[in-house]
């Protein structure tokens, strides 16, 4: 009963207009003008600044002509094996001979270039159209190294011309040397079936590790070049690996991507 009188007494007095309203403490207003702050900042940097992006992708070192299988016209057994590994040759030159039941036959280089590999063997027997060496087309051996990198269609239709590439390389470790730089300078139209890979690599198990995801875009890397290091190529490092890289080194590119603001990834 005390309370319900209690209750009954205060409804009947008058409001205390005369008493200050505090609408909040002052810890309440600095929490507050620190959230229009942020706030504030991240929409500034939203509209203003930038974000950046990489594509990593594998590829390799190569001369930009690509490489050839040379295949045998006959069969028979290799009598002889007239060049190595690492030798240059010129188109329709000799590379080995194949005796045949109608005699010696010849197998020559389709196209000038450098033997990257041999398969055939002396004493080896061979079957008409089996591959015999891999030669890489050079037509000038001073031309610098290009690496080309193979990416989902979908993905490289994010890269420009121009874009610039760290290549991580095989043959040099990147905790001692760094990475190799390098810029776009041409991406690919159309995806390049298994086929298409093994014609330009001449190695039917790269074409297969490169098409793993399905028939990837071919993207065309420039090396930087410098006058200050060993291999003439310029690295993250000051000297890079004293010894230049060899074509068909294995690489992994990251390709930086254009700059995007962050409110773009918002928008429709």
């Amino acid at each position: 009963m005390q309370f319900r009188r209690n209750a009954l007494s205060k409804l009947q007095s008058p409001e205390e207009l005369d008493v200050p309203v505090r609408f909040a403490r002052p810890q309440g207003r600095l929490v507050l003008a620190v959230t229009v702050v942020v706030m504030a900042a991240a929409g500034f940097w939203a509209l203003t600044g930038s974000v950046t992006s990489k594509l990593t992708a594998p590829g390799l070192l190569t001369h930009g002509e690509g490489t050839y299988l040379l295949q045998s016209p006959v069969a028979g057994q290799v009598t002889e094996v007239l060049v190595e590994e690492g030798r240059s040759v010129a188109a329709g030159a000799p590379l080995l001979t194949v005796r045949t039941e109608r005699g010696d036959r010849p197998v020559r280089a389709v196209a000038g270039g450098r033997v990257t590999t041999l398969y055939a063997r002396l004493g080896s027997v061979v079957t008409t159209g089996a591959d015999v060496a891999t030669v890489e087309r050079v037509t000038d051996p001073a031309a610098p190294l290009v690496a080309v990198l193979y990416l989902p269609g979908d993905s490289a239709a994010t890269i420009r011309a121009g874009a610039p590439v760290d290549l991580g390389v095989q043959s040099a470790p990147r905790d001692r040397f760094g990475v190799l730089h390098g810029r776009v300078t041409a991406v690919g139209r159309t995806p390049q079936t298994q086929a298409q890979l093994r014609s330009f690599l001449g190695d039917g198990g790269l074409a297969a590790q490169f098409s793993r995801q399905g028939d990837p875009v071919a993207v065309l890397v420039a090396l930087d070049r410098s006058a200050a290091t060993a291999s003439g190529y310029a690295w993250s490092s000051t000297d890079g690996p004293p010894h230049a890289p060899v074509s068909g080194t294995p690489v992994t590119g990251s390709v930086h991507l254009a700059a995007q603001r962050p409110v773009d990834w918002l928008l429709p």
